[in-house]
């Protein structure tokens, strides 16, 4: 019987283990039973009990302390199927607005926003070791030729993971809208304003858009910018990033919260429910009805994370109220309008 010592500085702990000598029968040596002491180990005995006894105190051991199972495969050939499905969903959508080249500049342009903001959270996720897919894209042959895409987390991260993974996508998203909408903006051509009831598919813009307008073009009285591939490709990534910054359930915005204010953030999701209900009935708008229907399914609630006493420091927490702001600025509840 040999053993093995090591000592844990953090501790003050010494770690003993016996093994038997290895035999043909035994080989490799087997680790039978663990003693911990704050005593030099050579004051520790070796253990005199019974052979099958000290198996039985290690598979106990084993017992509590399982090892972990490895993180499964990651998916590559969906995820890779849906980008390249949706490349081609958002280029012909572009094409048919825009024309050529006006159809490749819409693809990338939006591309590269959605891409951007979902390897903003699959970066922070292997930077914190937490399991992640691949983002899956949503393709739709209509009006952005997209609805998105989603990562699916593992549900092992704790508050300061689940408030990085979740503020990166947005704040890395808008890195990329805001210069694309402002080319939109300076190179759009201005034409007057259609009267109300003119038949024609018209797009909300949010007030952040309406500050770079502002800010970027002098618009003559009764006019507007007709709309180019990077000014809708800038349009709807601020869109989608106001609208993933909800503070509901599961959206970027859920997490960001919860890791702020804990079971706090669950009063705030069932308040913007009950508002968000209202207003669909009082104005007669129901463009984010389905949206809201699988926000309810899902829960509002936000789970629990791994472990909800880690710290977010001064920082973070500054920044994640900060990014409060960006569904204010972002988001508009009508985004599309057919006045005819």
């Amino acid at each position: 019987m040999s053993d093995q010592r090591t000592w844990c500085q953090r501790t003050g702990v010494w770690y003993v283990w016996w093994l038997p000598a290895p035999t043909k029968s035994n080989f490799p040596p087997v680790r039978y039973r663990m003693e911990q002491s704050r005593q030099n180990p050579s004051t520790l005995q070796e253990p005199s009990l019974p052979l099958e006894m000290r198996a039985e105190s290690i598979s106990s051991y084993q017992t509590v302390h399982p090892r972990p199972e490895p993180p499964p495969r990651r998916r590559v050939l969906l995820p890779l199927g849906l980008f390249l499905a949706t490349c081609y969903s958002t280029y012909y959508v572009g094409t048919l607005q825009f024309g050529e080249p006006g159809g490749l500049e819409y693809m990338f342009a939006v591309m590269g926003i959605l891409l951007t903001h979902e390897m903003g959270h699959f970066l922070q996720a292997l930077r914190h070791h937490v399991p992640a897919s691949l983002p899956f894209f949503i393709p739709m042959p209509q009006l952005t030729g997209t609805m998105g895409a989603v990562i699916v987390q593992g549900a092992n991260s704790n508050r300061l993971q689940l408030f990085d993974i979740g503020i990166s996508g947005p704040l890395a998203g808008l890195v990329v809208a805001i210069p694309v909408t402002c080319i939109g903006i300076l190179n759009a051509n201005v034409a007057p304003e259609l009267p109300g009831g003119a038949h024609v598919l018209h797009f909300g813009d949010p007030l952040f858009v309406k500050l770079l307008i502002w800010w970027l073009r002098d618009l003559p009285f009764g006019t507007e910018l007709i709309l180019n591939p990077y000014l809708m490709a800038g349009w709807f990534g601020l869109l989608l990033t106001g609208l993933n910054m909800m503070p509901l359930s599961q959206l970027d915005g859920g997490h960001v919260t919860y890791a702020l204010m804990g079971r706090h953030a669950h009063t705030l999701a069932h308040l913007l429910a009950i508002a968000a209900i209202a207003a669909m009935v009082i104005t007669a708008n129901y463009q984010f009805v389905v949206m809201l229907v699988l926000v309810l399914l899902i829960g509002l609630d936000h789970p629990p994370t791994s472990d909800d006493t880690v710290e977010l420091g001064r920082g973070r927490t500054i920044l994640g109220y900060a990014s409060l702001i960006i569904p204010i600025l972002c988001f508009t509840p009508i985004p599309v309008s057919y006045p005819g």
